[in-house]
């Protein structure tokens, strides 16, 4: 077992029992008779790996005082989505490596990709239907829109070097934060537990911690693209140029160059042919400058998720809930 598994075990260890329960339910669901589909199945299920956002809305229940015995179905049902938005994303990205496997794009095509990727949504969809209220499909059918959405903004946004940092960071939260935003969400709000004023207030405050902790993640995933190792990272790096991405730590890079270095970054990722964008962008300007400064705004945004959950009751979820956020920032896979 590796020091990041030991790390991130230690931190859900309030929800051990409901992590078990969870992983009896994504056994179960992730299933078909179809041979084919199966075989499929059975590669993407090394793509799991620790379960995060699961994670997160079973501590934020814990942290709440909310949890119910559907909690554990919930987060199998966040869990489904976000396999399936990475099945998806890999199609979008061209990448051939996840969790150190082929993606399903590279392994089958691109066309199977997407369906096994709408497999995944109905099943999990299907599997919300299930729980006693209505308010979980509710969300993340809000949620995956805004998902679609920002996946549609940013493929507009290509090569757009003039964007705005709080253009970057909707997009990036619509692709990333809000889904975790709204796992956080759902364990803290979900009807079972009652509605009282308190936990109205809880459900706000964890809707916004997963969406600071949401953005750091992506904005930390954004500067591993251009500087993490492969190796470490267990996935596809540099994808980001080749798509034509322009992230924060380029952005920020772009900001702080004159003419003759913007227009050398513009022709890395323009230039036909060419290829190992992201190494090559290295050798035209200062991509560490920007990975600084993309990594101090990830500081702030898990600083101010911080200070949210410490609203909360004193607890060993509440806890793990600050920490996640410190692991968010200091992870390098």
């Amino acid at each position: 077992m590796s020091a990041k598994d030991v790390v991130l075990r230690g931190l859900i260890s309030p929800i051990k029992s409901l992590m078990e329960e969870t992983q009896v339910v994504l056994e179960r669901e992730i299933t078909d008779p179809s041979p084919a589909a199966q075989d499929m199945l059975n590669h993407i299920s090394r793509f799991r790996g620790k379960q995060m956002r699961g994670a997160l809305l079973l501590l934020a229940g814990e942290a709440t005082g909310a949890t119910s015995d559907e909690h554990p179905t919930m987060a199998a049902v966040i869990e489904m989505i976000h396999l399936a938005t990475l099945v998806h994303d890999d199609v979008l990205d061209g990448a051939e490596v996840r969790r150190r496997v082929a993606c399903v794009n590279q392994r089958w095509d691109n066309q199977v990709a997407v369906l096994l990727g709408d497999f995944l949504y109905t099943r999990a969809f299907g599997l919300s239907l299930t729980l006693k209220n209505p308010y979980c499909s509710c969300v993340l059918s809000e949620t995956s829109r805004k998902i679609c959405i920002g996946e549609i903004e940013q493929s507009t946004m290509r090569y757009h070097f003039d964007l705005k940092q709080e253009d970057y960071e909707r997009i990036a939260g619509a692709k990333t934060a809000c889904l975790i935003s709204a796992a956080c969400e759902l364990g803290a709000r979900y009807p079972e537990a009652g509605y009282s004023e308190e936990r109205d207030r809880f459900g706000d405050d964890m809707a916004a911690y997963g969406w600071a902790v949401g953005l750091a993640f992506q904005i930390v995933d954004d500067c591993l693209d251009l500087e993490g190792d492969p190796e470490k990272v267990g996935k596809s790096v540099g994808t980001d140029a080749e798509d034509g991405k322009v992230t924060l730590p380029i952005l920020c890079s772009y900001w702080d160059s004159d003419e003759a270095t913007r227009r050398a970054i513009r022709e890395v990722y323009t230039k036909p042919d060419l290829d190992k964008r992201a190494v090559r962008l290295h050798d035209v300007c200062d991509v560490s400058r920007g990975v600084e400064f993309a990594m101090a705004r990830a500081r702030e945004l898990v600083d101010s998720a911080a200070a949210r959950v410490k609203e909360l009751p004193e607890s060993a979820a509440r806890d793990a809930l600050v920490d996640i956020g410190d692991y968010v920032l200091e992870r390098r896979w």
